[in-house]
């Protein structure tokens, strides 16, 4: 079974990404042998942000096994993002 993937779809110029920034973080120290966590610059991956259906940054996406579990827009609280990615690894 493949890990988990957290995406943290973002922007340089976006004032929320850089609060999601720090929390996206804490969760890749907390859970970084466990989950794979990819930094998305939308500025940058125009496509796979078009592909995934990105309209508003910070976009999170959860996959397991290449399906999507949950999709968060705006700035996440690190409680729900950990409760998510703790149910995707049961």
């Amino acid at each position: 079974m493949a890990k988990p993937v957290l995406m943290d779809f973002y922007a340089d110029w976006c004032g929320p990404c850089r609060m999601q920034g720090p929390i996206f973080e804490d969760l890749e120290k907390d859970f970084a042998d466990k989950v794979e966590f990819k930094k998305i610059n939308v500025d940058k991956e125009g496509d796979l942000a078009a592909e995934k259906a990105i309209f508003v940054v910070p976009t999170i996406i959860l996959e397991k096994d290449g399906k999507e579990l949950c999709k968060w827009m705006g700035v996440t609280s690190k409680e729900e993002l950990t409760k998510a990615l703790n149910d995707a690894l049961k």
